[in-house]
């Protein structure tokens, strides 16, 4: 008999990995591929959901060439996947209609603008946990209706089809034969209740969307799903863990107690809470969201949303041709002790918590001819950091609570320095797992725990090993004041665009 691994695919913004997983909680090997990154617009992202697939079925292939296995060593699979994000396909055909609209798209801001107005926000949130923003699925759902050619009609015939990411990843693995969800998913369309767990008839009627052109919504860990045997090397096998890719994160950083609180350092940074059982209410515009469900029972989460993190370092490489490699800003920002008054307000795509202003824009304030691209450099990590700070803090003052720890994850939080600048923007220990790799452990974690391969949440205690923390090391008073010039930088970004 073959070793059995869990295999984690973790379908991210700009690139698809798979991670084999043993018993131990080792990564044993894995594979990854980038897809194509599509702006036809100012303010418009899209991928190419068969471009998603492809590099993901590259990744899996990667990942067994390297453990020099195949699918009869899978015990089962995990799935996480980038958030928000809407693919949209025909059912009889299975093929797409148009392009994915990415979470980062903000081609429906004037719509959520409108409802804004018209007095929905407070209800809306009241029933999903999510603020008014172009950042969620159902007006992107909405827009696609009204204008890829051949929706509207396939939407009266009952065979469009509506998923985020892991519900297409599921229909492909299993040639069309499961259409479903985690709970996970589904409260990020802003099309879900939530405190039923349920597609909500008031939401669809607002939106406009058909409940056909909904999946199923199932628990976070279980056998949901099953592939087909003509995808999977003739053997049929368990889909047994969705989670989005914050919440697997979560799971991943072992965040199972209230009050427990995580970073994701990615393309974006996001910001979850472990609030136990029930839906807590945020006084401070942060979202309230189910962490996950497992055996019928929800746990939620707040949340706090950066939309510019990794990627702000992306720009200096890609657009600034400052660096080479997004590793290489760590040393160039370290050859200044500071930003020497230097402050970068990342938001290329608007800004997310505690602001949701879809029209704020990217700035570099307080330049002088002293300022060097060290000092912008150096900014660019504080204003990563300085935005998780503002969501940190919204956090605790919701929470009651001084946050004492941040558990940090993510591609970005291999940067010392980042982390560094991090626990000194919010006065708290910011500490980091050996395993960066949170994200596909969650996954992986959820699948494992569904066919038994782990036993239990304490088990998976045991597996993850602590690596590095870091102190903060600024007064208070400095502290404030950094935090002040940022705020005033901020006011100065938003509503930039009309």
């Amino acid at each position: 008999m073959p070793v059995k691994f869990i295999l984690s695919l973790d379908q991210g913004t700009t690139s698809s990995r798979a991670v084999l997983l043993d018993q131990t909680g080792r990564v044993v090997a894995s594979g990854q591929e980038e897809f194509p990154q599509l702006f036809p617009r100012p303010g418009w992202v899209e991928h190419d959901a068969e471009a998603i697939w492809q590099s993901q079925w590259n990744s899996i292939e990667a990942a067994f060439a390297a453990a020099k296995c195949a699918w009869d060593s899978v015990e089962a699979i995990g799935i996480t996947n980038q958030r928000e994000t809407v693919v949209a396909w025909d059912a009889v055909s299975g093929e797409v209609v148009g392009k994915a609209i990415v979470w980062q798209d903000r081609r429906t801001a004037d719509f959520c603008a409108g409802l804004k107005e018209a007095g929905k926000e407070a209800w809306i949130q009241e029933k999903t946990g999510l603020l008014l923003d172009p950042y969620f699925s159902a007006a992107k759902m909405r827009w696609i209706l009204q204008n890829r050619p051949g929706a509207a009609e396939l939407a009266k015939k009952g065979t469009l089809r509506f998923g985020t990411i892991d519900s297409w990843l599921v229909w492909k693995l299993s040639e069309g034969d499961c259409y479903v969800t985690d709970v996970s998913n589904a409260s990020r369309t802003q099309l879900m209740d939530l405190s039923t767990c349920e597609w909500d008839d008031e939401l669809l009627e607002l939106f406009g969307i058909p409940r056909s052109a909904l999946p199923e919504i199932v628990d976070s860990s279980g056998r949901l799903a099953t592939t087909s045997s003509a995808v999977t090397g003739g053997l049929t096998v368990p889909i047994a863990g969705i989670a989005g890719d914050q919440q697997a994160a979560l799971f991943g950083q072992l965040c199972f107690e209230p009050g427990m609180v995580k970073s994701t350092y990615g393309t974006g940074c996001f910001v979850l809470m472990n609030v136990g059982r029930g839906p807590a209410v945020s006084r401070n515009r942060l979202l309230s969201t189910v962490a996950w469900r497992i055996d019928g029972k929800t746990e939620y989460a707040l949340e706090g949303s950066v939309f510019v993190g990794g990627s702000a370092v992306q720009w200096l490489r890609d657009q600034l041709g400052v660096i080479e490699k997004a590793s290489d800003i760590e040393e160039l920002a370290s050859r200044v002790k500071d930003s020497d008054g230097v402050v970068v307000v990342p938001a290329f795509t608007g800004l997310g918590a505690p602001y949701w202003d879809p029209y704020a824009r990217g700035a570099i304030m307080g330049l002088t001819r002293g300022s060097s691209v060290s000092h912008i450099a150096r900014a660019v990590l504080d204003g990563i950091a300085n935005q998780v700070s503002d969501v940190v803090l919204a956090m605790a003052s919701d929470a009651g609570r001084e946050m004492k720890e941040l558990k940090a994850d993510g591609g970005a939080s291999a940067n010392a320095l980042l982390m560094q600048i991090q626990a000194d923007a919010t006065g708290a220990v910011v500490s980091c797992p050996k395993n960066l790799e949170t994200t596909a452990m969650g996954a992986g974690y959820l699948a494992g725990l569904a066919v038994g391969y782990w036993d239990s949440r304490e088990a998976l205690v045991k597996l993850v090993e602590a690596d590095r923390s870091y102190e903060p090391k600024l007064g208070e008073e400095e502290r404030s004041q950094r935090m002040a010039k940022w705020r005033k930088a901020v006011e100065r970004s938003l509503a930039w665009e009309e």
